[in-house]
């Protein structure tokens, strides 16, 4: 998940460490303010105990998302197959249109992806780029890898780098290593790749898991798929559903000139409501995944060990 709410609810393992408060923003509801919280505290990951670094690095989460058996459906025009989704949604129906017609093209793009042979002693490797605002005493800039292991069944391990002039800088472990436990509240790789692969299943059961979440059920649902975006770029046919997927969720628009955390320019797209945005941006030529405004995907592969970069792509 993202990198991408659902993989449940969950605290710091560190009670002596405060959550740092997020600063206030004048343009937000209290509402959407306290949903932003609450989605940044689900996807930051349990790390283990015996790590003695002080810093709770930021882990993309990954919703927990029971197998389901595909229904065969057509997959007809997204404008018409509108769901029991609801949220605020200002933009028209050529809005929407235009984004229908770009997630097609996405998905096309994505389905041609060569598919992988995946071993479960192997470890899913992401590299991200995100920030993180410190109280008053500025943001935190890293860069992030994470080793997680396939099948879920060994620990994995994250290595947080911090910019130059990040408030943490001076309280990170030398190396930036944190060993991340097992954690049967996270979904696998193997887990992701049982899910169908049928558009119109695959967002029931999304639809199904994130139910009651978010100030929009659309938006929440829009913001489970981004969860499972890094990772899936490894599974062409889940890839391309995801995008087709979310094609049928009334009120995705375009985003024009939209950049992502490392500053890449790309196309975007969001779910438009009168809150922040959280934005998708892919490469306007190539239509790769890049990452999103809040965290940049830098890179995603398989490995054979921890502290072992992918070989091949």
């Amino acid at each position: 998940m993202s990198f991408f709410s659902r993989w449940r609810s969950r605290a710091w393992h560190e009670e002596s460490v405060p959550v740092p408060p997020a600063p206030p923003c004048e343009d937000l509801s209290s509402e959407r303010q306290r949903f932003l919280k609450q989605r940044f505290l689900r996807q930051i990951t349990r790390e283990s105990v015996s790590a003695p670094s002080p810093v709770r690095p930021v882990r993309p989460g990954r919703r927990r998302l029971t197998a389901l058996v595909a229904a065969p459906t057509l997959l007809v025009a997204a404008v018409a197959a509108v769901t029991g989704l609801t949220g605020v949604f200002r933009g028209s129906a050529a809005d929407h249109h235009e984004a229908v017609r770009l997630l097609d093209r996405i998905a096309l793009v994505a389905a041609e992806r060569p598919a992988r042979t995946v071993r479960d002693e192997q470890y899913v490797y992401t590299k991200i780029k995100g920030s993180w605002p410190v109280s008053d005493e500025g943001t935190d800039v890293f860069v992030r890898e994470e080793w997680t292991a396939v099948d879920g069944a060994r620990n994995g391990l994250a290595r947080q780098v911090f910019e130059p002039g990040s408030p943490s800088l001076d309280s990170r472990r030398p190396d930036g290593k944190t060993v991340l436990d097992k954690d049967s509240t996270m979904t696998t790789y193997r887990e992701l790749e049982a899910l169908p692969t049928d558009p119109g299943a695959l967002l029931e059961k999304i639809e199904k898991d994130t139910e009651g979440q978010g100030p929009a059920h659309g938006q929440a649902v829009f913001e489970a798929i981004a969860e499972m975006l890094p990772q899936s770029t490894l599974r062409p046919e889940l890839n391309a559903a995801l995008y087709r997927a979310t094609a049928r969720i009334p009120g995705v628009v375009v985003r024009q000139g939209a950049i992502d955390a490392a500053g890449r320019y790309g196309i975007g797209l969001a779910f438009h409501t009168d809150g922040d945005d959280v934005v998708w941006v892919f490469d306007k030529d190539r239509l790769t995944y890049l990452g999103t405004n809040k965290v940049a995907l830098l890179d995603v592969g398989i490995a054979d060990a921890t502290d072992q970069r992918p070989l091949s792509r």
